[in-house]
């Protein structure tokens, strides 16, 4: 029977075409999205793609196996978690397809996972004030902390920044949006009275680093703009930020649990709606395109809750007037 050549496959007696290749055809993927945001989240999806398949593998012999060994790494993730990186693998199989490396699709046996809706993930204030506060943790922490509270802005956002894109004057930084458009994030005091002493007269490369120096070469060396020019330490990537603050934030959850970075972000919306604040100031304070997209941040929750109850209680005691 004769073997059918789908295309980009290379014969059996030529060599592998090099834009066929599943490594090559993913760093063309990745370049033509222009996001940086989400270019960096499918990167390190795609980088266990390339792992588990081989770099000089054809993008055409890709099959479900392979997509099953990159999404078995997350077999125990939280549903939002699995279904990130299987947006990931879905995207480049049809990014493929367009350009006629795929004629089929490796994620057809693959599922997203439902996902269930927490009535409130709001944290409260005070135990936020003492995580900030707690000094048994290090700098580079309680600044990411604070500045994703005190700006509201997204992880990737914060932690995509370069020095270069602060401006300590005016308390803001120059970010680039979900969307890919030029913003600006907002902080206070809290976070101005720290800044300077996390940066260290730093002129450029990332704001916040990891904490040893970056690999120069191999699989792991990051890209140069990825790097401090001055320390030769690496930009701190989201998986490792948000262990850290899961790790710490465990001891004040009452479930033992630990928060996510993504909840400073929805508390400080939510606060921001409790003390009052319009629909359209949040709509500012957190670039949402709709204020449609606000809902499930300014539902008040639980500290409303109980505030009103404890309000009318009738067996509380009441001032005399």
């Amino acid at each position: 029977m004769p073997v059918v050549a789908f295309p980009g496959m290379p014969g059996p007696d030529s060599p592998a075409d090099d834009r066929a290749t599943v490594a090559s055809a993913v760093a063309r993927f990745l370049d033509s999205l222009d996001a940086a945001i989400t270019r960096r989240s499918y990167a390190c999806t795609l980088a266990r793609l390339t792992a588990a398949s081989g770099t000089r593998h054809p993008v055409a012999a890709l099959d479900c196996d392979h997509y099953a060994t990159v999404m078995d790494h997350w077999a125990a993730a939280e549903p939002a978690t699995w279904n990130r990186h299987l947006s990931a693998l879905v995207s480049f199989t049809t990014w493929a397809q367009r350009q006629d490396l795929l004629a089929t699709n490796p994620a057809r046996r693959l599922r997203r996972r439902k996902t269930t809706r927490r009535g409130d993930r709001a944290l409260p204030a005070a135990r936020l004030e003492a995580l900030f506060a707690d000094d048994r943790h290090a700098l580079r922490e309680r600044v990411l902390w604070r500045l994703l509270y005190e700006t509201a802005a997204r992880a990737e956002e914060i932690l995509s920044l370069d020095v270069g894109d602060l401006d300590l004057e005016y308390r803001r930084a120059r970010i680039v949006s979900k969307g890919g458009a030029l913003e600006y994030v907002h902080w206070a005091t809290a976070t101005a009275r720290l800044l300077p002493r996390l940066l260290k007269g730093r002129q450029t490369g990332p704001v916040f680093l990891t904490d040893r120096r970056a690999p120069a070469s191999g699989r792991r060396a990051p890209a140069a703009a990825d790097i401090c020019p001055i320390t030769g330490r690496g930009r701190l990537s989201y998986p490792r930020a948000e262990h850290l603050f899961k790790t710490a934030s465990a001891e004040l959850d009452p479930h033992g649990d630990g928060w996510t970075l993504h909840q400073l972000r929805h508390s400080a919306l939510t606060h921001l709606a409790a003390a009052g604040r319009t629909a359209p100031e949040l709509q500012a304070k957190s670039r949402h395109q709709h204020l449609s997209s606000l809902g499930h941040y300014v539902r008040l929750g639980e500290e409303t809750s109980a505030r009103i109850t404890a309000a009318h209680d009738p067996a509380a005691r009441r001032r005399t007037r």
